[in-house]
């Protein structure tokens, strides 16, 4: 192993590889340190296991404006490797992709290992040298410039570093935040993380029999102390500890701050398509075309699939056993009020393990994003998660990692 770098990149993720990978195809004799027993921990869970790889908005302006305040600060950046340079870079290297909902990619494979391997093939032809299991305790500094990082009693040293430690959103793979306390200790303003595409957590017990079931296309209403916050329509992945899926991911940022001034609830609408009156009648007929048959077994028609027992427990007062025919016009109002509002109460967010996920990091205008420089040490890039950068679930996380990482092995 070479011991005379001109790129040493910190952190062995989709960011972090990708960058020592493009560094390496400009010739520079390059090493990737990573505090892991193997490259991609997290990028390897992604997505299910699936990756969902990038989003395949083709319109630039539409894709940026997903990344919020940070639009203004990304042009440069997705202008040197935007959504078709990176969709290309994977085909290029036989990782085939498909897009599905929502203009989400995915490896045709469904395999997140996939995506692994070629960015680890890229390490491996452009002659990056790989150091696992290699702890980064911090960086040594010189006259203003970074003069190396310090690994167990060793300080290796580089013409350039990458910082690509990542976040601190599932912490199992190793992203416990560790780069933010280096930038601190540098005397940089970080942004506390908060975990905002996570799940929610409810207290709500009749939620714990239908776990794992999907709500289609449902209508949620969110309330902060009895008064309507906003509402989003799609599936409602439902949990042993509450909600979940990317209606609700996407909306956790928004509920965190409705909880900072007080009590939340989501009002479901399992039928949004209809208003009360027409689909009271719709379960009249159903009801009607089984009048001899119990309760319980007519109200599976009409209720979301799986999920009739555990709604009709919430009518302690209707006998799911009676005939339909016993089920009196009121019954039926209160259970098409039921269906078409599901209250579910939220106590709070789940933390950094469930986040898909977590803002925080350094604040683009300390980073020159047309290199991904900083602008205190000019020999220090900072990419990925290690930015502060809010998005959307949908592949708008991993694709920044792409772009500012393919940028800062463009320049280092």
């Amino acid at each position: 192993m070479r011991t005379n770098y001109d790129v040493i990149v910190i952190g062995g993720g989709a960011a972090g590889m990708m960058a020592a990978a493009r560094a390496g195809e400009r010739g520079k004799r390059v090493l990737l340190l990573e505090k892991n027993a193997r490259l991609g921990a997290k990028l390897a869970i992604s997505g299910g296991g699936r990756c969902n790889i990038l989003n395949a908005e083709e319109d630039e302006h539409t894709l940026l404006k997903h990344y919020g305040m940070s639009e203004q600060f990304l042009y440069s950046p997705f202008s040197q490797f935007g959504m078709r340079a990176a969709y290309g870079w994977f085909e290029a290297h036989d990782v085939p992709l498909k897009v599905e909902a929502r203009k989400r990619a995915f490896p045709q494979s469904e395999r997140a290992q996939d995506v692994v391997y070629a960015l680890t093939r890229a390490l491996a032809v452009h002659g990056v040298d790989v150091r696992v299991r290699a702890a980064v305790l911090g960086f040594a500094v010189q006259d203003g410039r970074i003069a190396g990082v310090v690994v167990g009693k060793e300080v290796l040293s580089a013409r350039s570093y990458v910082l690509a430690t990542g976040g601190v959103s599932h912490p199992e793979t190793g992203s416990t935040g560790e780069g933010f306390a280096w930038l601190t200790s540098l005397g940089y303003a970080i942004h506390t993380p908060t975990p905002r595409i996570v799940p929610l957590r409810s207290p709500d017990a009749w939620l714990k029999p239908l776990a794992g079931k999907t709500l289609k296309g449902a209508k949620v209403t969110f309330f902060a102390d009895e008064k309507r916050a906003f509402s989003l329509r799609g599936d409602v992945l439902i949990t042993h500890f509450g909600l979940s899926g990317p209606l609700i991911l996407n909306a956790a940022g928004e509920v965190a701050d409705l909880l900072q001034a007080g009590a939340v609830r989501a009002r479901i609408d399992t039928r949004p398509e209809l208003d009360l009156g027409i689909f009271e009648r719709e379960i009249t007929s159903v009801f009607d075309a089984s009048k001899n048959k119990a309760l319980k077994n007519v109200f599976r028609s009409v209720a979301p699939a799986g999920a009739a027992a555990a709604i009709l427990a919430l009518m302690p007062d209707i006998d799911p056993e009676k005939k339909v025919h016993s089920v009196t016009k009121a019954e039926r109002r209160a259970l098409a009020e039921l269906l078409k509002g599901l209250s579910v109460r939220i106590s709070g967010l789940m933390g950094f393990d469930r986040a898909v996920v977590a803002d925080g990091g350094l604040s683009l205008t300390d980073v020159d994003t047309r290199t991904m420089r900083s602008r205190l040490h000019p020999n220090l890039h900072i990419v990925g998660d290690c930015l502060h950068v809010s998005r959307p679930s949908g592949g708008y996380s991993l694709q920044l990692a792409w772009t500012t990482g393919y940028v800062a092995g463009s320049h280092a």
